[in-house]
């Protein structure tokens, strides 16, 4: 018996001595020719809960592959790309093993190493529990007193209104808490270093990609931009809140372990692959969100924002590729702002653009006498505003003139019409059908204001001057640079309506989703990010009259809101509202329980029954009820392409290198965790079904790495953005 499990071992490639009970789950854990499979034990026996990870350049682009090993330390690694990997542990409590070499069709017994002290084990913990030890100012040190008082900008009214800066101002282009970001260079004071680091962007020198000058270009405005946001929080308060934590953690402060997988969590298979050529990809497409089986097992598209082009990906074979969208030519054109994107169920690739073409606004968009959207509403842009659609059939490009700012972007489920966000006045849309008829974009193109149906009749007044304007939150959310005196006045203007006329909301229009019950269409207007709420727009308006918005707000409860900072929005087959806030919660919103939707007090708190506010895992920032989670879009997986069921809501949580799933019945979460390279700051997610019949293996969800600093991920310079597929097998041994 013995000399025929050494036979085994041997035959097998097992690396490493195994005690019996190891060799015995061994045998236990069956692959195929594609598959690596084994056992991990550590100090006490196998370790459950642990990632292996399998990484190769064999391959046209870098590609790893990870599992997690199930309650006996099993794992199998499925389908893999013939070439030969890199294989390693990686687990909380641990540091990384050594890694084997290895090729699929073998078994591997892999042996965990603990970490030696809670620092080193620290090192592998996402950057939200690390960014969760910030200390900030307590509540009774609001409203700030200025320079000449407790250092804290008047315009902070409340400390909601300071961590609302925080999350918004800060998490929107970093994940904070990474070693680039916790950590301070032996260099002067940490204040000093902090104060020169949001001083800055990158110069040309530092760019690891030759001829990619997007981060050249765009680095001083970013720079300033870091720098106006730090002077806003009172600047030695700001300077010294990040200073007090870069210090600490350097002292050898480290925060609470986050749990190992456990569950489901355990099913996940990811594949990921490097791709974009270093340049910054802001969101990806694969599929029609209204039927996933379009474009099925065909490529990846990925926006490179500011660049005019568009990567490519093919999974199957992991070859990467770029294309230049015709008219957009350049390496950083600030005209090419292509920012995200979606399918149609032509397989045509239609994107956003949040910059201005040359050229002048178009005709169309001011007068009345061509587009009745314009008698209503004229929109005076700021330049010839353009989408994009690109046509892989015929490989062309199509930009077509539009009247609105474009952000993100949804299809109607029951008509053609592709919405867009990314304006601070009005919902603008484009009916797809009627421009591939006509390509005339007076016919097809149209756009709402944002106007609450205040005096109840049923309809917009048409008189937009005699419109009330809402005016809320404090004076930090005013355009342009900021003084740290600030002003402590709050512009809400709610109890001064005139109830005889309708009210014009502003705010910028963020992530949307429309609904698949009535074809409403919402969106996050989430500024300012206190309070921040979503907007609905009447389905399917057909004349400017149609175009009737509510807007709810997260109940206000003893001068506190539940959540704020709105960031992702999205509508479930019951037509309830998934949002996804920046400070750690999530929103579920239930119209159907509103006693109130129009009106003269239907102006954001009408409906505190309609809301459940829930709080997610990652821990709360110190000394406050918000967590370090920042939630950036939201996506109901309405076909179970994730495996985890029809319905289910996912959430790029973009502090904590996943996709934060909810089970709807049970009201617990899920992690789709990426535990290598960490620094995975996800933004949008796509799901899809290459194959109906092959079950978990034909479906996944599809998110990529979308961090213009690409060098704060694990790996440093020369890193590029990944593309990661998330797929949720029956148990952690299936293949």
């Amino acid at each position: 018996m013995k000399a025929r499990i050494l036979s085994t071992l041997l035959s097998s490639t097992f690396l490493f001595a195994v005690s019996g009970a190891s060799v015995a789950m061994a045998q236990a854990v069956k692959i195929d020719s594609d598959d690596i499979g084994g056992v991990v034990t550590g100090d006490k026996g196998p370790e459950a809960g642990v990632w292996v990870i399998a990484e190769t350049y064999d391959l046209p682009t870098r590609h790893i592959k990870i599992v997690v090993t199930d309650d006996k330390g099993r794992y199998v690694i499925p389908d893999m790309q013939e070439a030969n990997y890199q294989v390693w542990v990686r687990g909380y409590g641990l540091v990384d093993s050594d890694p084997v070499e290895s090729s699929p069709g073998n078994i591997i017994n892999l042996t965990a190493k603990t970490a030696p002290t809670p620092q080193a084990a620290a090192e592998y913990y996402p950057a939200n529990h690390w960014f969760s030890l910030i200390k900030t100012p307590d509540k009774s040190e609001f409203p700030g007193t200025g320079p000449d008082g407790n250092g804290i900008s008047p315009a902070f009214v409340t400390q909601q209104d300071w961590l609302g800066h925080v999350k918004e101002q800060c998490h929107f282009c970093h994940q904070m808490g990474t070693k680039i970001t916790r950590t301070a260079p032996d260099a002067g004071s940490t204040i000093e270093v902090w104060d020169q680091r949001v001083r800055k962007g990158r110069s040309p020198d530092d760019i690891f990609h030759e001829g990619n000058a997007q981060y050249a270009m765009r680095g001083p405005g970013l720079g300033s931009v870091m720098n106006n946001n730090m002077t806003r929080f009172g600047r030695a308060r700001g300077l010294g809140m990040f200073a007090d934590w870069t210090d600490r953690i350097a002292a050898g402060e480290v925060p609470e372990a986050p749990p190992r997988p456990t569950g489901i969590e355990r099913n996940l298979v990811l594949s990921i692959w490097d791709w974009g050529g270093g340049r910054f990809i802001h969101d990806a497409s694969t599929t029609d969100k209204r039927n996933p089986t379009v474009h099925a097992g065909g490529e990846v598209y990925g926006v490179q924002q500011l660049s005019g082009m568009v990567a490519t990906l093919n999974p199957n074979t992991s070859e990467i590729d770029e294309f230049q969208l015709d008219g957009l030519a350049g390496d950083y054109n600030p005209n090419a702002n292509d920012h995200t994107s979606t399918i149609d169920e032509k397989g045509r690739y239609w994107m956003s653009n949040t910059g201005a073409i040359e050229g002048k606004n178009h005709d169309y968009c001011t007068n009345g006498s061509l587009s009745p959207w314009a008698a209503l509403w004229p929109k005076n842009a700021r330049g010839g505003q353009l989408i994009q659609v690109f046509d892989p059939e015929t490989n062309t490009n199509e930009a077509i003139p539009v009247c609105f700012g474009t952000h993100h972007l949804n299809f109607s489920w029951k008509g053609s019409r592709l919405y867009y966000s990314g304006d601070t006045e009005v919902v603008g849309w484009i009916d797809v059908d009627v421009w591939d008829e006509t390509h005339d974009p007076t016919k097809a193109v149209g756009w709402c204001p944002l106007v609450l149906d205040t005096n109840g009749d049923g309809k917009i007044t048409p008189d937009r001057t005699k419109w009330n304007l809402l005016q809320e939150g404090g004076s930090q959310s005013a355009e342009g640079v900021q003084s740290e005196e600030g002003d402590t006045a709050r512009r809400d203007n709610r109890d001064s309506f005139d109830p005889t006329q309708d009210t014009r909301v502003v705010g910028f229009n963020y992530a949307n989703g429309v609904s698949p019950v009535d074809d409403s269409y919402w969106v996050a207007k989430y500024t300012p990010a206190v309070p921040s709420g979503i907007l609905r727009l009447a389905p399917d308006p057909q004349k400017p009259e149609d175009c009737l918005t509510e807007y709810y707000e997260a109940p206000l409860v003893d001068g506190e809101y539940l959540a704020y900072n709105a960031r992702g929005v999205d509508v479930d087959s019951d037509n309830i509202v998934w949002v996804g806030y920046g400070t750690g919660k999530i929103g579920r919103f239930d119209r159907a329980q509103c006693k109130t939707v129009n009106g003269p007090t239907a102006h954001g708190q009408q409906c505190p029954e309609g809301w459940t506010i829930y709080d997610t895992p990652g821990p709360y920032m110190a000394g406050t009820n918000i967590g370090s989670d920042y939630f950036y879009q939201t996506f109901v997986d309405h076909f179970n392409t994730s495996g985890l069921g029809a319905g289910t809501p996912v959430f790029p949580n973009s502090e904590s290198d996943e996709l934060l799933a909810f089970d709807k019945e049970t009201e617990e979460f899920i992690h789709l965790r990426i535990p290598y390279p960490m620094g995975f700051y996800p933004r949008g997610l796509d799901g899809r079904i290459d194959n109906p019949k092959t079950g978990w293996k034909g479906r996944g969800l599809w998110s990529t790495n979308a961090i213009l600093t690409t060098w704060h991920q694990e790996g440093g310079e020369g890193s590029t953005e990944i593309m990661t597929h998330f797929q949720v097998r029956p148990d952690p041994l299936a293949h």
